[in-house]
Formats: structure tokens, sequence, C-alpha cells
């Protein structure tokens, strides 16, 4: 018996798709051959699986999936019943992996996370860690607004109290033990990269180079980064809320040494009507009470979302080869 064996070291590869039909034959030939080659090696278990996450594609992508299920067991598939998201899709991969798996990667479909750095994380793992991030070691193959932005954001929400790490997305391996932990947090606004630091097990890094997507289109506009960005901050810190009562406090001590200043130049006389002045006030007050309501909406708005307690996916069809269908993994399934 191996060593991968006699540790009950089975991985699996949690891959969320969304309109990948392009990229999805290439990315399941390069996991057959790095799967191969790691079962081959003893590192891991001969039974390990890659588990594609269909995010309510309205491609061709779950007929792939389903393809690749029918000609190779290696592929496993789960099918949502709309699109819910790369976090919710990741999320129901994770969770549906946590009855099955000793442990799971997490990567996304374009092939821009390097593979050769999963080698790398399943050795880190056999070190005794639950947690392996995968961190870019550099943005060369970024725009420059792009990295200017990205790396801004790190360091502006590690600033604000968010335990995030450095130049880190969603590639990364958790052990089961690690998995338990994350079915624990229960909030609807997800932001995984946010989420899993709080577990607090055992941790490394793995540092990789990340490449340009193989093929289609980027699923995430710069829309959609400020939108994830944003829910990092306001899902993992209150400092914007006290931003707004400081604000208010500032505003409120100047308008007080304005109205003293006023009350002098009319005792003295010295008082001219000034319509600029007036409606400038009135604008750059305005804005700011409607930029600081904004940001309590904001907030308002996750607990209303979180007091609801709807699902955060449905999983409607399985392609799996097991005895029986995950019991507690997915938060609502049909067959």
């Amino acid at each position: 018996m191996n060593t991968s064996e006699k540790l009950g070291n089975r991985l699996f590869i949690v891959v969320p798709c969304y309109k990948e039909q392009e990229v999805l034959p290439e990315t399941a030939k390069r996991l057959k051959e790095k799967m191969g080659t790691l079962i081959g090696s003893g590192k891991i278990a001969g039974d390990s699986h890659v588990l594609f996450v269909n995010d309510g594609s309205s491609d061709n992508t779950w007929e792939i999936i389903s393809k690749l299920h029918e000609e190779d067991p290696l592929f496993w598939g789960i099918s949502l019943s709309r699109n819910r998201g790369h976090q919710n899709a990741l999320l129901a991969g994770l969770m549906t992996a946590k009855d099955y798996a000793d442990m799971t990667v997490s990567m996304d479909a374009d092939l821009q996370d390097d593979m050769d750095a999963v080698d790398a994380m399943v050795d880190k793992y056999l070190e005794g860690y639950d947690i392996v991030y995968g961190v870019r070691s550099s943005r060369a193959t970024d725009s420059f607004f792009k990295r200017f932005t990205a790396e801004a954001y790190y360091k502006v929400i590690k600033k604000l109290g968010a335990d995030i790490v450095y130049n880190h997305a969603d590639f990364r391996l958790m052990s089961r033990r690690a998995l338990e932990g994350l079915a624990e947090f229960k909030e609807v606004n997800l932001f995984l990269r946010g989420i899993v630091p709080q577990i607090g097990y055992p941790s490394a890094i793995v540092t990789y180079e990340r490449h340009e997507r193989f093929a289609g289109e980027s699923k995430y506009p710069l829309s959609k980064m400020l939108s994830l960005a944003f829910e990092g901050i306001t899902s993992f810190s209150v400092k914007p809320i006290r931003f707004v009562y400081r604000t208010g406090a500032v505003i409120a001590f100047v308008a007080v040494i304005f109205l003293l200043y006023c009350l002098i130049v009319k005792l003295t006389g010295h008082s001219v009507s000034g319509w600029s002045s007036l409606m400038g006030s009135i604008w750059l007050l305005g804005g700011i009470q409607l930029f600081c309501i904004g940001i309590i909406g904001e907030y308002i708005g996750k607990i209303y979302m979180e007091s609801k307690q709807r699902p955060r996916y449905i999983i409607q069809e399985y392609l799996v080869d097991a005895p029986e269908e995950p019991s507690g993994g997915t938060e609502c399934s049909t067959k």
C-alpha cells in the first residue's frame, strides 16, 4: 500500500464553470494529465476526482461536462439550477467535495492558475497544513491599471481590518477539516478569500506565476471586480461606518466654528449676502450626507439579505460515481 492510500489522501479539484465551452476541453485534458502524475507518484489516492461546477451556463458547458463524465470516471460534475455567481458556485463544489475528499484544490477553468503549483500544495498538505494559499509571485501579465488597482485594494482592505492574503484569489488547497470549518460560516454575502483565513487552522503559501487566459472571455469585467471588492470591504470591516461617524463629527465641529464666525461678522456689521458660498455649502453637505447614507444603506442591505436565510445555491443535477448522493454538502438539491 502506498503512502497516499494509507493516509487516505483523496484529492478533489473543484472547478467552477460559467460559459466555459471554449476552454473546458483543454482544461479537462491538462487536469487529467496532472491527476495522473500525482496518482502515479503516490501523493494522492487513485480514486481522486475533478469536480466541475456548472454555474447555470447558457452555452454547452454542461453538455461538455456530461460527456467528460461519460468517457472518464475521473470527471464528476454538478449543475446549479441557475447562475449564482462565482463565489456561490465555488462553495457548492467545495461543500459537495467535502463529503468525499480528504483535501480539495479550488481553481478557475480558464487555465490562468498554474497546475504545477498543485504538487507543492499537496506537499504542504502532507506536511500537516490544512490550508495552502496559491499566491501570485508577480503581476507582470496584468495591465498597469489592473495591477495598480489590485495592489491598492489589498492594501486598503488590510488597513480596514480584514484578514486577507495578499495577491491571493481562490486558488487554494483545503483539508476536509478546513472545509468542515468553512461549512460553519452561514453568511449569504460570500467573500471566500476573506472567510477562509477566519477558519484559523495551520496554513502555508505556495507562489506561482499566473498565465494568460487560454480561450474565451473573462467573466470578471471591471464592474464585477469592483462589486467583489466592495463586498469584501463591507463583509469584513465596520470601519466605513466609523468613517461616516467621524466625518459627521468633523463636519459638525467645522459648522459650529463657521456659525460663530457668521455671528461675529453679523455683529460687527460686515456681513454680505453671498449666493455662491450658500449654494456651495448646500451642495457639499448634501453630497456628504448622501454618501454617508449610501454606506449605511449598504450595511442595512446586507443585514436584510442575511435575515432572509435563502439558500446560497440549489443543485439541480449530479454526475458522480458514488453509492449515494452527498448528505450534507449542499444547501438544497434535487435529482
